[in-house]
């Protein structure tokens, strides 16, 4: 058991906790949630013991284990392999230990050594740090590498992995998932579930938080609040709590209409059932979770477009990569609807082919023709470095095109949460996450009709990620997005395609398809013995030649068992205008303030008690709907 003790905590003159008191049990899996600058990783270092408390103190079990990442890696000579295993310190000295009793000579020792060697399973080590490696994305030719040839990204993953390798009662680890992809943030995720001990995880990705944790402790107003269950039933708890507060209540009955008009704009132009499915239970349960983030503090939207074009781009026979194809023969439109996601191991190529979509490589064969039309907004954590470091926020924008006034900026870049005295500071004495807030005010800001995403969650906290994703799906334009952040993915894309092997094709499931597909995967090796990705496009299939009279006749067949079909759909669909148009109503009775009062009393709990009949059958009208369009599209 770990327990803070009326402790108070600053950094710098900033008063950060005050007067907190809280018990951490053994075992527990504790996701640490809040705002970027809160004092979540001053926080970590306390319990680490690198910086002391202003008030109170900190109580651990003697002999208690810890390990955490490290937040740099200098270059090294050791290998990658090497360096990990050094962060099994007692599996380090008990080697040497041998190595000494070996030229010594001294039997006795040695098999007392062998002996706690055994104890600590120290013949299996090697191999365990193998699978770490593997398991991050490092191939088997780059374990002997050494660090100081690793980039920044990948020595991250190897601080991660040293953490891991460590033997540890309490593992601390800060934002993990910064530097990996969709597959390694899978993998990690799984060998989390498997981990003993106490854990402590800063994490910005919800979906990780959801499949890892128990307990939530959130930073809120100098203070630490504590809630059971993992992130989604925090935010239902916190969404609860608020509710009670009836001054915001507008304010989230005003989220909730958006959240409906999205839900009906998708529902009328879903073409694919399976996602289609997925991503109204998602809407659904946001609907339900708004007014946990109604005190967020960014609140924006990408711009309406100027000119709308139905054709975008087109690739054809497209090879990528550097001195050798990484893929070719890619074949893809992109219209003003499309909504993509990219999977693929790392080093698959998905980055390579947005930077070559952007114009900031050439492709090695092949064809991209772009409409004239065609404005591209792209964002990638090389964008993030490459701001004016010397220039102001207001400065930034100013600089792009389009006449707006310095006000007019402002009140812009305020709902990236820039406001007062920051928008006139230099970015160069900016958080990383504030530089990447910036980074996407600035691609918002040119208006694009495509995006090219990515990683755009990487540095962000999870309020912006939340608003990011509101954002993105009012967007109006086209997206082809690469994130190893579930939640944004399953609730802005449309249609996935893999990069597998040099191989590029559509991937007919979700993502909980792509899940089960990882999983069957070894991870001793990923790059040399994962299996393909059952994705084959329909065009790929082999077609009978038929004459014109079975043509006719299975167009024949065909009607009639649509028929049917059609008539239910049809039905459903003018039951789900309804409801809505009622629910539309009850939505503004609500947002009046006098149903609040006393003497409306039952009336409120009439209006409230019609709106949860009528979301029930809604979803069960919409379920059913979809359920007819995934018959529909069989007879396709």
């Amino acid at each position: 058991m770990i327990s803070l003790n009326n402790i108070m905590l600053m950094r710098g003159s900033q008063i950060l906790l005050r007067n907190v008191s809280l018990v951490i049990h053994k075992g527990q899996r504790t996701g640490i949630i809040g705002r970027n600058g809160c004092g979540k990783t001053s926080l970590f270092r306390a319990l680490s013991g690198d910086i002391a408390l202003e008030e109170g103190e900190i109580e651990m079990p003697n002999g208690l284990r810890r390990s955490s990442m490290a937040q740099e890696t200098p270059g090294s000579s050791r290998s990658a392999l090497d360096f990990v295993l050094d962060a099994h310190v007692d599996f380090r000295r008990l080697e040497e230990s041998i190595k000494q009793a070996e030229e010594s000579g001294n039997d006795l020792l040695l098999a007392e050594l062998f002996g706690k060697l055994e104890e600590i399973d120290g013949y299996d080590i090697t191999h365990r740090a193998e699978r770490l490696l593997s398991g991050l994305g490092f191939a088997v030719d780059e374990f002997e590498r050494p660090v100081s040839n690793f980039s920044g990204g990948w020595r991250v993953r190897l601080n991660l992995a040293a953490a891991l390798m460590c033997p540890s009662d309490l593992l601390m680890l800060d934002e993990p998932t910064n530097h990996l992809d969709l597959e390694a943030t899978v993998w990690l995720e799984q060998w989390l579930q498997g981990y003993q001990g106490t854990l402590l995880l800063i994490s910005h990705d919800r979906t990780f938080l959801d499949s890892v944790i128990n307990n939530v402790i959130s930073f809120d107003n100098g203070g630490l609040d504590s809630y059971k269950g993992n992130y989604s039933s925090y935010e239902k708890q916190r969404a609860e709590r608020m509710a009670l507060q009836q001054a915001l209540y507008v304010k989230q009955q005003r989220r909730k209409s958006e959240i409906q008009d999205f839900v009906r704009r998708f529902s009328a132009k879903a073409t694919k059932a399976k996602q289609a499915q997925s991503r109204l239970k998602e809407l659904h349960r946001m609907e339900d979770i708004a007014p946990a983030h109604v005190d967020s503090p960014f609140r924006f939207q990408f711009p309406e477009l100027d000119e709308p074009s139905s054709y975008l781009m087109q690739m054809d026979s497209l090879s990528i990569g550097f001195d050798k194809p990484l893929v070719d023969k890619i074949e893809l439109n992109i219209r003003s609807e499309s909504r993509f996601g990219l999977l693929g191991f790392n080093g698959s190529g998905k980055s390579t082919l947005l930077k070559i979509l952007s114009g900031q490589m050439q492709q090695l064969d092949g064809d991209i023709i772009r409409s004239k039309k065609l404005k591209i907004g792209y964002f990638a954590q090389h964008q993030v470095d490459e701001l004016d470091q010397q220039a102001t926020p207001i400065e930034l924008i100013q600089k792009e095109e389009g006449y707006a006034t310095e006000q007019q900026i402002r009140d812009y870049l305020g709902g990236f949460d820039f406001r007062g005295a920051r928008v006139s500071e230099t970015i160069k004495n900016f958080s990383g996450g504030e530089k990447a807030r910036l980074a996407l005010a600035k691609v918002a800001w040119q208006k694009p009709n495509l995006l090219l995403l990515d990683e755009p969650t990487n540095h962000l906290d999870l309020e912006m990620c939340h608003a990011l994703t509101v954002a993105l799906q009012s967007y109006q334009g086209a997206m082809v997005v690469v994130s190893h952040d579930r939640h944004l993915l399953v609730n802005t894309v449309d249609e996935f395609y893999s990069i597998h092997k040099g191989v590029f094709a559509e991937f007919k499931g979700d993502l909980k398809d792509y899940e089960k597909w990882l999983s069957t995967q070894t991870f001793s090796d990923f790059d040399a013995k994962a299996e393909t990705v059952e994705a084959t496009s329909a065009a790929a299939q082999p077609k009978l030649k038929l004459d014109k009279k079975e043509k006719r006749q299975q167009a024949a067949d065909r009607r009639e068992k649509l028929a049917p079909l059609n008539k239910q759909e049809r039905r459903l669909e003018a039951e789900i205008e309804k409801i809505q148009s009622k629910l539309a109503k009850i939505e503004s009775s609500l947002a009046d303030e006098n149903i609040y009062l006393e003497e409306n009393k039952n009336d409120l709990n009439a209006l409230i008690q019609e709106q949860g009949a009528l979301k029930s059958k809604l979803a069960s009208n919409e379920e059913e709907w979809l359920e007819i369009q995934e018959e529909i599209a069989n007879y396709g």
